[in-house]
């Protein structure tokens, strides 16, 4: 008996490929049973090449760009008809007036205004180089610079064709006119300008979608919704209660880094804080009901923070946080104008920089109502089954 047991023994610290291989159908079969897990295995890398490979591109074309034409003689019809043919702008008005011109700014309609003086034929062909001014939105350096660059090597080339017989002489190691560049919002091209307050919007997207996904997993993981069962709480009065406190510590995250934009970055705060705080509201709100959708949809804790990365993925990459939005294809602005992101960082960055009041981010605003309210029924609707 005792070399029989020793023997056992023995064998069970042997290396066996039966048992190993037992192992390893058993994960198996834990993976094929556990769908969510498995297809974020699956879709995450696929989001993560489609994404990278198709949609994220850091040179943007076809900006928006708007013309302030004083001078219709040849050389400027010719410059116009340059720019329009160009891949890096897409003219989409004419504006009539320097307050028209500033107002599209302002509002983000257009990336650039280009205008053309009155007497640029005339100065053009005295020698003198007249001015052509182009006002930018540099609220997103990344988006303005490779465009300014390829519009002077433009003009340069179109009109030195332009210059020829007689007119030859006006060519100059300059270039036929200069081009003066005013770039608003953040003059100096400081990348911080664009970024610190966009990070606003991403640690709030980051912190409250994944805190609140595990709220209701949690509880079902720790045996304790069956107290919530016992109550006579309704299901959205459930949801809105494990959302409060967390609005709380959204505000200190928001308060956290304007503080650190103002006193570390020099990030200038040109509109209302108040505003940005009212606006907060929304968009912590809508992150949350989020968080909860996803809490009653996961089976566990490890599938709501899955979720709750698959939807963060793409707000950080599509929202024009860390690329510029106009350069991605339309199918890509498509999906990210369908996340709350891209227009909390578009309020945020209007108002800090530009000065937006409540006006000018009016047309924001509604797309953060929206989310809030699909994400909030779809949460209800998904409690009352989880209950069920």
């Amino acid at each position: 008996m005792t070399n029989l047991i020793a023997g056992t023994g023995t064998e069970m610290r042997r290396f066996t490929l039966h048992r190993l291989w037992a192992i390893v159908l058993k994960e198996f079969i834990q993976m094929r049973r556990d769908r969510v897990t498995f297809g974020m295995m699956v879709g995450i890398p696929l989001m993560q090449l489609t994404l990278f490979g198709f949609a994220i591109n850091s040179d943007p074309r076809h900006l928006p760009t708007a013309l302030r034409i004083a001078d219709h003689g040849p050389f400027a019809r010719t410059l116009v008809t340059a720019m329009r043919q160009s891949d890096y702008f897409t003219v989409v008005r004419e504006a009539q007036t320097e307050d028209e011109a500033a107002t599209l700014l302002k509002l983000g309609e257009v990336q650039f205004v280009i205008n053309i003086p009155e007497d640029f034929s005339r100065r053009l062909l005295r020698g003198e180089r007249p001015t052509v001014l182009v006002e930018a939105d540099a609220t997103d350096p990344a988006a303005t610079g490779p465009a300014i660059a390829a519009a002077r090597v433009l003009a340069n080339a179109v009109l030195d064709r332009e210059l020829i017989g007689p007119l030859a002489r006006l060519r100059g190691k300059a270039g036929p006119i200069d081009f003066q560049v005013h770039a608003h919002y953040n003059p100096e091209n400081i990348t911080q300008y664009n970024v610190v307050p966009g990070l606003m919007g991403v640690v709030l997207t980051m912190t409250m979608v994944v805190i609140t996904a595990l709220a209701i997993t949690r509880e079902r993981e720790r045996g304790t919704m069956e107290n919530l069962l016992a109550t006579p709480v309704r299901p959205f009065e459930v949801m809105v209660g494990k959302i409060i406190p967390y609005i709380v510590v959204g505000y200190i995250q928001v308060t956290l880094i304007l503080l650190a934009s103002h006193f570390f970055f020099h990030v200038p705060m040109v509109g209302s804080l108040l505003l940005v705080y009212a606006v907060s509201f929304l968009f912590i709100a809508a992150n949350l009901a989020m968080g909860i959708t996803f809490s009653t949809l996961a089976q566990n804790q490890l599938q709501a923070v899955q979720m709750a990365f698959f939807f963060f993925l793409p707000s950080i990459l599509l929202s024009g946080f860390m690329f510029p939005f106009r350069g991605m294809p339309d199918w890509a602005q498509a999906i990210g104008s369908c996340l709350p992101l891209t227009h909390f960082l578009r309020i945020v960055r209007g108002i800090l920089l530009k000065g937006n009041g409540p006006a000018e981010i009016a047309p924001e605003l509604w797309p953060l109502l929206l989310f809030l309210a699909v994400a909030m029924a779809v949460g209800v609707k998904r409690y009352r089954q989880t209950l069920d």
